[in-house]
């Protein structure tokens, strides 16, 4: 495909994500319908359709509406020689469109910094002085970072198994095991490092999570929201594979690559039914350590999956802090006396970090507060909110 004809197909995507399908859906439904476009055409497609997105208003004020050309015309700087209307390029900008250029910046601060009006007074309540650096840097592209599995090499080993295989990669001093893709993201997922199980894809910040965790060898730990389990692995390396170490989550196809990646990292995990939002099915497991990396808006990971900020409603975000209610209360069954449970999310808000932590404490008086950890895009990788829940040790027996 050439040039031109990338705009236009990420012109379809666009108005496609605007008229309310998720990005990545419209993408893959774009691709299963043209056989035609190549791997370098659809990845560069989806690029330009992110990149549209992560600054979706700035962009729609310079090409001239918030429609998929609009968005792309404001992408490529208004570029004549890319919109001629021949070979499936997208027709000649028109006169309003060469206008739009010139229109001033917008005034108020999500117009500047590409957000959703409603969300200003959550994120300033969370973020303070930092709001507009980090909402800055939610408009670029995020980083490829990996986790060196330490148990099956070092961190320079890896990076120069990966460099074999044309992946340039350097350690990240923040955690001990990340690695950040320099160059040669692309030849990733061919590298004999990356299908052995010697590194994984994992954002710097969802690694310092799973440390923060702090599962130890020896202990029962639960990943009560699974997902892909990139966590889960996580765990099982700070475990030096040792203990026992389960897997559950709501949805169990999200799961479905799990166990191939456990098998390759050389870790045993088990898996749990689905216990449903609220809990309750099968034994308590009296777990040394629950992770529940609840699910949430997602704000601290706007980088990676612009459209949600968009898609995101009030009304979304009480129904997500309800759910995370429930989902603290079914994981903390399963920790034992003495153990901890951590609860973790990849948003930003107080409505749901902080006030999740202090609504659980109040209808679970045999927990105790302790450490949090927050991330945002200025320390280096995903938003992150974890906090550290003790359950109070069982009184003296007689």
């Amino acid at each position: 495909m050439t040039p031109a004809a990338r705009l236009s197909a990420a012109i379809e995507v666009l108005d496609e994500v605007l008229a309310g399908t998720a990005a990545d859906r419209a993408l893959a439904a774009w691709g299963r319908s043209r056989r035609f476009a190549g791997a370098k055409d659809r990845a560069a497609i989806a690029d330009l359709v992110y990149d549209a997105l992560r600054c979706r208003r700035t962009l729609a004020r310079l090409g001239g509406g918030e429609t998929g050309r609009g968005l792309i015309v404001g992408l490529s700087g208004g570029q004549e020689a890319l919109f001629h209307g021949a070979a499936h390029g997208p027709a000649p900008l028109t006169g309003a469109e060469r206008a739009a250029r010139l229109a001033p910046a917008g005034g108020t601060l999500p117009e500047r910094l590409d957000f959703p009006d409603w969300m200003e007074a959550p994120l300033t309540r969370a973020l303070g002085a930092e709001l507009e650096p980090v909402m800055e840097a939610l408009r670029h592209r995020a980083p490829l970072d990996l986790r060196v599995n330490l148990a099956r090499a070092t961190p320079e080993a890896a990076c120069a198994a990966l460099a074999e295989d044309g992946v340039r990669a350097t350690p990240l001093p923040a955690e001990p095991a990340a690695l950040r893709v320099a160059e040669g993201a692309r030849a990733l997922r061919r590298a004999a490092a990356y299908l052995d199980g010697r590194v994984e894809i994992q954002d710097l910040s969802s690694q310092r999570v799973a440390r923060f965790a702090g599962a130890l060898p020896g202990q029962t730990v639960l990943d009560y929201c699974a997902g892909g389990g990139g966590k889960t692995l996580a765990l099982g390396m700070h475990m030096q594979g040792r203990g026992r170490l389960i897997a559950h989550d709501i949805a169990p196809a999200r799961m479905k690559d799990l166990m191939p990646r456990a098998t390759r990292a050389g870790l045993s995990v088990e898996t749990i039914a689905p216990e449903g939002p609220g809990g309750g099915r099968g034994p308590a497991l009296g777990c040394d350590l629950v992770l529940a990396d609840a699910p949430c808006s997602g704000t601290g990971a706007w980088r990676r999956n612009p459209d949600a900020k968009w898609r995101l409603t009030q009304a979304d975000l009480t129904a997500l802090t309800r759910l995370q209610d429930r989902v603290l209360d079914a994981a903390a069954r399963h920790v034992r006396p003495g153990g901890v449970l951590v609860f973790a999310t990849c948003s930003l808000l107080v409505e749901e970090n902080d006030d999740r932590v202090a609504a659980f404490l109040q209808r679970n008086r045999e927990f105790a507060g302790g450490d949090t950890l927050r991330l945002t895009p200025l320390d280096g990788g995903d938003g992150f909110f974890a906090a550290r829940l003790a359950r109070r040790p069982a009184p003296p027996a007689g």
